[in-house]
C-alpha cells in the first residue's frame, strides 16, 4: 500500500474525483492527504475527507496566500484544525522564489500558524522554497514544541536535508526525483534514513516521468516510489511499507481517527 501525503484534490483538475480515486486504488495508492492552501481550500479539503474514508485533510494558509492574520482569521484556522479528519497544519511556510507576498508578511503568517500547530500538538506540512535560512531561523527554536514536521516537495541538497533531519522532520519526495536534472534530490532520496522518507505527488503539479507535463494525480505516486526504491536498492514493497508506516506515524493517522470515532 502507498500513501500520497500531499495532493490538492479540491482543484478543478479533479472534477471527476471518483475516477481519480479509482485509478489511485488500482495503482495501490490507498490513502491520500489533501492539502489546504487558504481558508476556502482548507474547508473543501475537510469536506472531501468527510466524504471519502481514504482521504485525510491538512489545513493552512500557503505563503502565496499569506496575509497579516487578524484574530478572526486565526480563530478560523484554529477551528478548522480541530476537525476530526484534519491531520496537520499546512501547507504553510516561505516562498522566496515566487515572492507573491512580501517576505515579512510571509514570515508573520508562518509564525502565527506554527503557534497554532504547537498549541494543538499537530504536525506541520512545510512549503519552503529558496528560503531555508529564514526557515531554520524561525523553526529552529520551535521544532521541539511542534507535533512533527514534513518538508513538502523537498527541494534542498543533502546539507539542508541533514539540518531538517536533525530537527526531527521528515522529507517528502515528489515526482521531480524522476527528472533528468534532479541530481541533488536523488542524492537525498538515496541517502536519507528510510524511516524519515515520505512520498507525494503535489497533484495536479509535477507529474513524474513518464507523465511529465501532464496533470499529476495520486496514482502516479507509484512511479515516484519505483524511482526511490531503485535509488535505494530496495524492493518497491519494502519502500511502500516503510513510507506508509512513516506517514501513519508522523500524521498519527490511527491515533487521531481512533479518537474521532469515539466522540
Amino acid at each position: 500500500m502507498l500513501i500520497d501525503t500531499h495532493a490538492h484534490l479540491d482543484f478543478p483538475e479533479f472534477a471527476d474525483l471518483a475516477a481519480v480515486l479509482d485509478r489511485a486504488e488500482k495503482a495501490g495508492v490507498r490513502e491520500i492527504v489533501t492539502i489546504g492552501i487558504n481558508l476556502d481550500s482548507s474547508r473543501e479539503a475537510i469536506r472531501l475527507a468527510q466524504l471519502y474514508p481514504r482521504i485525510y485533510a491538512a489545513v493552512g494558509i500557503h505563503p502565496h496566500d499569506a496575509f497579516a492574520l487578524d484574530e478572526e482569521a486565526l480563530s478560523t484556522v484554529r477551528d478548522l484544525c480541530r476537525e476530526p479528519r484534519v491531520l496537520a497544519v499546512g501547507e504553510i511556510g516561505l516562498d522566496y522564489y515566487r515572492n507573491y507576498m512580501p517576505q515579512e508578511i510571509q514570515r508573520e503568517c508562518f509564525k502565527h500558524q506554527l503557534e497554532i500547530a504547537a498549541a494543538l500538538g499537530l504536525p506541520v506540512v512545510f512549503h519552503i522554497r529558496e528560503a531555508f535560512n529564514d526557515f531554520f531561523d524561525i523553526v529552529g527554536g520551535r521544532a521541539s514544541s511542534l507535533g512533527g514536521g514534513i518538508l513538502h516537495c523537498f527541494s534542498g541538497d543533502w546539507t539542508v536535508a541533514k539540518k531538517c533531519l536533525d530537527l526531527g522532520f521528515y522529507l517528502s519526495i515528489p515526482g521531480t526525483v524522476t527528472f533528468t536534472k534532479a541530481d541533488a534530490l536523488r542524492d537525498v532520496a538515496g541517502r536519507a534514513p528510510i524511516d524519515r522518507l515520505l512520498l507525494e505527488t503535489d497533484a495536479p503539479y509535477l507529474a513524474p516521468v513518464p507523465f511529465r507535463g501532464k496533470v499529476n494525480e495520486p496514482a502516479f505516486v507509484y512511479h515516484t516510489a519505483l524511482k526511490v526504491a531503485q535509488l535505494r536498492g530496495c524492493s518497491l514493497e519494502e519502500l511502500a511499507a516503510a513510507t506508509t508506516a512513516n506517514a501513519h506515524r508522523v500524521f498519527r493517522i490511527d491515533d487521531r481517527l481512533g479518537r474521532a470515532e469515539t466522540r
